[in-house]
């Protein structure tokens, strides 16, 4: 049978095939290939019972992530706030390369609207990401940004992910308020060990799969390299076959499309500016060693 992980707990993984769960464990010979089944995979398994299940096969993956630690994902909605902790074009750009990166489409959700004496910066923020493609949904006092966000949830699965503070904890438990996330501040402190230690599970919301628990809050660019940085953002793609040179990025080189964009204003500064950090500390990241196992 084929069926999707939904949990993983204890070495028992919860797969859910046809509308029945059943409890799993892993084949014998997984960890002598170094298989780790993850929340979200698609496996091939067999049961005579609901307890007493095997996986038998992970099958491939189109991406995973490490926090939350889950693999086949669709959409991720990255939470952002615009005050408190201040809105960062930064931040938020990491999040969205890491994603393009891993195949995930992004939605930006921005919170704390409330708090913010001016407009004008949402108002940007908007017209710079949705120009690129991006879906932003502003949080409303009453459930119609819920509403939205929940339309996108069909048949997909989805996580979410954002800077500390954000309000993740809080947007989870609006559309799944039997979590009883801890937030704020206690999130921060007494409940920080209890929460990056709890499973992940993906529970069914609007037709579509939700992991119940926040992602990463800060990102780092380990696995990318400087040929892929210039394809994690889509105004760039969409102007390279203007460069002057197929390899072009956009730093230096002569009749370069996307920086001849930038001084037009069509590309925005702040994407361009962050782009080029990214670069540079993609080239001076010093090389990470694997140790050599002692016999």
């Amino acid at each position: 049978m084929q069926g999707k992980i939904r949990k993983a707990v204890s070495g028992f993984y919860y797969v859910e095939s046809d509308g029945i769960i059943y409890q799993t464990r892993g084949r014998g010979n997984f960890r002598n290939q170094n298989i780790t089944p993850l929340v979200g995979d698609n496996v091939v398994f067999e049961s005579t019972n609901l307890t007493d299940g095997y996986v038998l096969e992970v099958l491939p993956r189109k991406n995973q992530l490490v926090r939350p630690t889950v693999a086949n994902i669709d959409q991720a909605v990255v939470v952002t706030s615009m005050v408190e902790p201040n809105f960062s074009f930064n931040l938020l750009d990491r999040f969205l390369v890491t994603l393009e990166f891993n195949e995930i489409e992004p939605i930006i959700y921005l919170t704390k609207i409330d708090l913010l004496s001016e407009v004008e910066l949402v108002e940007e923020i908007i017209k710079i990401y949705e120009e690129i493609g991006y879906r932003v949904i502003v949080a409303t006092p009453d459930d119609r940004s819920i509403v939205e966000l929940q339309q996108t949830f069909e048949h997909k699965l989805t996580v979410f992910m954002g800077q500390s503070g954000a309000g993740k904890s809080t947007l989870l438990n609006q559309i799944l308020p039997s979590l009883e996330l801890p937030t704020a501040a206690i999130s921060e402190s007494l409940g920080r060990g209890k929460h990056t230690t709890r499973h992940v599970e993906l529970l069914e919301v609007a037709d579509g799969l939700v992991a119940d628990t926040p992602g990463f809050s800060a990102i780092d660019l380990l696995t990318i390299d400087t040929e892929e940085l210039p394809r994690l953002f889509p105004e760039f793609v969409a102007r390279m076959s203007d460069c002057r040179f197929r390899e072009c990025k956009h730093l230096n080189e002569p009749n370069c499309a996307v920086k001849e964009a930038v001084e037009q204003d069509k590309i925005a500064y702040s994407r361009y500016e962050d782009y080029k950090q990214f670069m540079s500390e993609i080239e001076n990241r010093r090389p990470v060693y694997k140790k050599k196992n002692k016999n």
